[in-house]
This record gives structure tokens, sequence and C-alpha cells, in this order.
């Protein structure tokens, strides 16, 4: 399928589709829509889910252009599924973001911390991923308004928009306050309680904490297969020191399982890796956890 995009905000589309007829053009106006939630689309939105399993679903994928949300709507993309990303720099997102004919991205300018951008980006959609990360050591006030306020406001949009599944990135150790990170300006205290809104929330979630986050595998070291375990799991000790790291393409791909799994339903789910340890079915995986 052939897509050509030509204004942001009246989006004419060039594509074999019945609305538009073999080559004509399926016109979106985006002229409702404020200004601080212009969308850039980049592949054509008519796509179906590609797999089953996945058919039905629209994404809202904040933090889409950090290195976990890239996998997150890499992923996503690839099973067929439309996403709408926010994102701060539109321009700057459409070279980390590549469009795919198997999906559909929509760039929408926004920001978590600005809740007035954030209901007409999410619009439309029926599932939402947050990928959101701090930048403590250059922003010592990230923590507070990215982790927490941003996710905040993303929980308050999620129930205005009717949001089905909100699935929630966060980090082991959330749990312990006296984890070395939380020098960090309480980074994963703010996390913690980020987690506790999605749970306040009423909507089915999946809060997923990965440990000792890579971007390529080690060289040398052949990739572990994902360990999965409930909440409080990994940490200091008398907890369990995390076997080994999970690559943020692995997280990625817990995270869109989530989306399907009904066992993935109302958990927090602590995700790392072990060499030692066989590939197992997400469905086992999730089950396993109480």
């Amino acid at each position: 399928m052939r897509c050509l995009t030509s204004t942001v905000r009246s989006t004419a589309i060039t594509c074999d589709h019945p609305e538009g007829g073999a080559g004509g053009q399926v016109v979106r106006e985006e002229s409702l829509l404020p200004s601080d939630a212009e969308v850039v689309p980049l592949v054509s939105p008519f796509t179906e889910a590609i797999n089953g399993r996945f058919r039905g679903l629209k994404a809202f994928v904040a933090g889409a252009t950090g290195g976990t949300g890239r996998n997150i709507v890499k992923q996503l993309v690839a099973q067929g599924v439309p996403v709408q990303a926010l994102v701060r720099d539109p321009l700057r997102a459409v070279t980390l973001l590549p469009g795919s004919q198997d999906g559909c991205v929509e760039l929408l300018k926004g920001d978590v911390y600005q809740f007035s951008t954030l209901p007409s980006a999410m619009a439309g959609c029926n599932v939402v991923l947050i990928a959101t990360g701090s930048q403590p050591l250059t922003d010592p006030f990230g923590p507070y308004n990215v982790d927490y306020q941003g996710t905040v406001n993303i929980v308050a949009a999620a129930k205005q928009q009717g949001i089905e599944k909100i699935v929630l990135v966060s980090s082991i150790g959330a749990d312990e306050p006296f984890f070395p990170l939380n020098l960090l300006f309480g980074v994963l205290f703010w996390k913690k309680r980020a987690e506790e809104e999605v749970q306040r929330s009423g909507i089915d979630y999946t809060i997923v904490r990965p440990g000792g986050l890579l971007n390529e595998p080690r060289q040398g070291q052949p990739t572990g297969g994902v360990v999965m375990e409930g909440p409080a799991t990994f940490g200091l000790p008398p907890k369990r020191t995390p076997s080994g790291p999970i690559l943020r393409s692995q997280v990625a791909e817990v995270c869109i399982e989530a989306l399907v799994e009904p066992a993935a339903s109302n958990k927090v789910v602590e995700v790392v890796t072990d060499q030692a340890v066989p590939a197992r079915p997400y469905s086992e995986l999730f089950a396993s956890v109480w």
C-alpha cells in the first residue's frame, strides 16, 4: 500500500482503499485539533493488524522517542497496530520513528506535563503504553514532572477517552526507598507513585519493571530468556539479584504481549533475563505471576 502525505493540518493520503478509490485521495482533516496536538501521519491509517491477536487495537504511546519507546512503536507497527505517538519535536521524531507499510504511526506534538495536549492526542485509541523516562542528572525536577505528574496526566486523559488498557514501564527497585537510584532526586520514589496512580485508575493495567536495560546484546554473549516474577522479587539483599540485564526490545515485547494476554491483567511484573533459561511463551510467563 503506497501512502503519500501532504500537510500536517489537512492530510491527503494517496492509497488504494475503498474510501478513496484506487489511487484516490482520502483526506483526514486535523484542523479541529489544537495547535499543540498537530498530527504528522507517516503511513496509511487503514492497514489492519497483521496478527489477529492484535486486531482492533489502536495504541497511544508516550515516550515514543526514548530507547524503550522506539522499540515499542517498532513492534506495534510490525504487528500492524496503528500508533499515535506523543512527541515534543515531530521533525526530530520522524528520523527516529520511520514509518512502515505494515501499520500506522502518527506523530502528535505534545508533552505529558501539559495535560491540555493529551486528550485530543489520545482520541480514537483504546490502549495506552507509557515508556516515559526522566533525565534527573540534567533535570532534577524530571522524576516528579515526567515520571509522576506526566503519568497522572496520562491516566486522567485515558479515563476521559475510555481507554481499555494501560501498560506502564517502571523499574525494578520501585518498592525500595533506599535503592541507590533514589539518590537521583527520588526517581524510583516517583515511579512508584506513578504505578499507584495507574493501579487506582480503574483501567485494566500491566506494570512492567525491567532491570539492567541494554540497547544491544553484549558482545560475545547470547541473549538470555526472559525471567518474569512478581513485584519486589529483585533488588537489594535479601531480595534476589537480577540474573542478567534485559534488552529494550525484550521489554517492548513484554509490553506488547501484555496488551493481549489475559493473564497480564492488573499485574506488576519484574523482568530480567537468564542465559540458562529457555524462551517460554508469554502466556505462561504472565500466568506464573500472582
